[in-house]
């Protein structure tokens, strides 16, 4: 992709941090065990750096349909937005997003490896800049799962072996794809499958059958409370959230990797903010995306850095001292039976399959 005329070079970019005093920004996120990581590596040193004040908004959830909204009504506030990719693909496609040229806006590596080469495959959109691969998972109680703790991704759909209410994220992505994978439906086959409204039929009723037990989520946050609070006996959640119940705050809880949805998370800027705050939004991205920060977020959660320099890097947790590897689900042990997550897939099903998810919801 060659940069447009509203594309800097890095040059460009350094000449304007200095032009840019104390200012603030929002940035959009998650909230939770999540933006703390990114307000320890990323915010809190570049705002030393600047003098520029990060308002935190928690609204990634919904920055699909706001940033719609507030283009729309020709008033963009946020200046830059944590999103996972399919989410990014389609802000990407509908204009929203600003196009990123990665060699002439992203820090290259240490070594002088270009940030196209760096991020390789991760850069799955023209628009995005990725952070992290994460993975969806189950933590379970371990003392309200009995003798046999659960092993496979189907004990989710066992109400008899494993009596007790469910978390599961208030939306299709992944539950979709569990439902068929635990009604018979092959790995390779389920995207093919789930384009079809017979397939679709197929997961919800699959997860018709635990519906009545099933505690819906919308925050990152949610499962990991309701699994320290005893309220569910397991729940879907996002790997570094489950990593903070388990090893921060010392829970009766333990992670089911089985069939793990890998995915990626990263920022995108909104298209349509003025050249001053472009400029601003470019330069933080630049510093809070290169090799030793991505690095240094893994210190707080475990979530596997984004670029391929970061990766020797990771050490031991800031707080913890534990070595963090393990933790991460690319891990080999933890990694043994992965599902890969269809961007393109839920880029263009997502808006149609979301209406009939909730539809069924309210049924």
């Amino acid at each position: 992709m060659k940069p447009t005329k509203t594309l800097l070079t890095a040059a460009a970019l350094a000449t304007a941090a200095g032009s840019l005093s104390a200012e603030e920004m929002t940035i959009v996120s998650w909230g939770g065990a999540y933006s703390n990581s990114q307000l320890k590596a990323y915010h809190e040193p570049y705002s030393e750096k600047t003098g520029v004040t990060i308002l935190n908004d928690d609204s990634s959830a919904e920055a699909v349909a706001k940033l719609r909204a507030m283009n729309e009504a020709g008033n963009i506030t946020w200046d830059v937005v944590d999103v996972v990719a399919a989410d990014a693909i389609r802000l990407c496609d509908e204009g929203l997003a600003m196009e990123i040229d990665p060699d002439t806006m992203l820090a290259a590596a240490p070594d002088g490896t270009s940030a196209a080469d760096d991020f390789g495959d991760l850069l799955v959109s023209d628009c995005f800049i990725p952070q992290i691969v994460y993975s969806t998972t189950f933590g379970y109680r371990t003392d309200m799962v009995g003798d046999t703790p659960p092993t496979d991704i189907c004990a989710v759909f066992d109400l008899e072996t494993y009596p007790g209410k469910r978390s599961l994220e208030k939306r299709p992505i992944n539950n979709m794809e569990w439902a068929l994978l635990c009604d018979g439906v092959a790995k390779d086959d389920v995207y093919s499958v789930l384009e079809t409204p017979e397939g679709q039929d197929q997961a919800l009723a699959k997860l018709g059958t635990i519906k009545d037990s099933v505690v819906w989520w919308s925050a990152g946050a949610d499962t990991p409370q309701l699994l320290a609070d005893g309220e569910v006996v397991m729940g879907s959640t996002y790997n570094g959230r489950l990593f903070s119940v388990i090893e921060e705050q010392k829970q009766p809880v333990a992670m089911l990797w089985d069939a793990q949805v890998f995915d990626l998370d990263g920022w995108i800027i909104p298209a349509g903010l003025s050249e001053e705050r472009q400029k601003r939004a470019l330069d933080y991205i630049m510093f809070a995306t290169d090799t030793q920060r991505l690095a240094d977020q893994a210190k707080y959660i475990s979530y596997g850095p984004a670029r391929a320099s970061s990766a020797p890097l990771v050490g031991q947790h800031a707080d913890l001292g534990i070595e963090m590897s393990p933790h991460m689900p690319t891990d080999p042990e933890n990694a043994k039976n992965t599902f890969l997550y269809n961007y393109e897939f839920w880029a263009d099903y997502r808006d149609d399959i979301d209406a009939k998810f909730q539809a069924w919801l309210a049924q």
